[in-house]
């Protein structure tokens, strides 16, 4: 994964319990995130061209100059700039531009999606194992590290081989590829908070198990949980683009990045700029994404001096 969930949970520090002891007229949490964020050249930027690339995929249908899955024999391999195709043709005479404005919306489901769902589960069974700990912490956490044995993208390969191709598919194994960081992840952050101050005086006062975590324990382990989940979408979309290349994600004639960098690879030699257009656009999101993350990372990781 890109960061490690022990580096990932050291860097957030538990501020609820010290936010009680802020002046009335100190900015508030969310205030001090959002001000370090606009001061954020580089966050803003990526996420000002991460916004254009979701919009442009929303408004496919009215951004698109033709139909992606129809072509021209005639029109075939035509280059960056041909009149009438902005972006050229690919080996059946599809307009590029329009095939790539259609593509990121597999492209981002396929990232965005799996990402979601994991956090929601992961993110549950984490908190759960970190907060009761015993018996099921080791459960959770033992299934956990079964799944650490293998390599991210050999294990969506191996699922997506026993289920088979299909954005369904492709969609169910990235999703059990990531329940296990995001399980780490929130059971490290919870098992730091579970035992500072206010959750020990809320504990003390009655509270049952359940209110402690709803609303003592996640407002405090939501900000690191929600960077870490960040930057997988990144790895998502860069492992369903993989699964298609490799013939076991979305299938032909759909319109995905990574189903068409390998249509195009033949292309290489004979119009490199073409063939490697899906490819920039895998690059450039996952990038903006991971940029994302790590600003929020800064952003998110303040120390109130009191």
């Amino acid at each position: 994964m890109n960061r490690s969930v022990k580096d990932t949970a050291s860097e957030f520090p538990a501020i609820a319990g010290r936010l009680n002891a802020v002046p009335s007229q100190s900015p508030g949490y969310w205030t001090l995130v959002r001000k370090r964020l606009m001061r954020d050249p580089v966050t803003l930027i990526a996420a000002a061209v991460l916004v254009l690339i979701v919009l442009s995929a929303i408004f496919a249908p009215l951004l698109a100059p033709y139909d992606p899955f129809l072509g021209k024999i005639t029109q075939r391999m035509k280059p960056v700039g041909f009149a009438g195709h902005l972006l050229g043709t690919d080996e059946t005479g599809r307009d590029m531009l329009s095939r790539l404005l259609y593509g990121g919306r597999l492209s981002l489901t396929s990232g965005i999606v799996p990402v979601a769902i994991a956090l929601a589960v992961g993110g549950f069974l984490g908190i759960s194992a970190g907060f009761f700990g015993g018996p099921v912490n080791s459960v959770i956490m033992r299934v956990t590290d079964i799944f650490y044995a293998f390599p991210s993208i050999l294990l969506a390969i191996a699922i997506c081989g026993m289920l088979g191709t299909g954005l369904f598919n492709t969609l169910v194994s990235l999703t059990l590829v990531f329940i296990p960081p995001i399980i780490r992840i929130s059971e490290s952050v919870t098992t730091q908070v579970r035992s500072l101050d206010f959750v020990e005086a809320a504990r003390a006062s009655g509270a049952r198990p359940f209110a402690l975590m709803r609303y003592q324990v996640l407002p405090n382990v939501l900000a690191p949980i929600l960077v870490y989940a960040t930057s997988l979408v990144s790895l998502a979309i860069i492992l369903a683009a993989g699964l298609s290349f490799l013939g076991l994600g979305v299938s032909a004639p759909a319109a995905e990045w990574g189903l068409m960098l390998n249509s195009l690879r033949q292309m290489i030699y004979i119009d490199p700029l073409l063939a490697a257009l899906p490819g920039v656009l895998i690059f450039l999101t996952s990038m903006c994404f991971n940029l994302i993350s790590d600003g929020l990372r800064s952003a998110m990781d303040v120390r109130l001096k009191l």
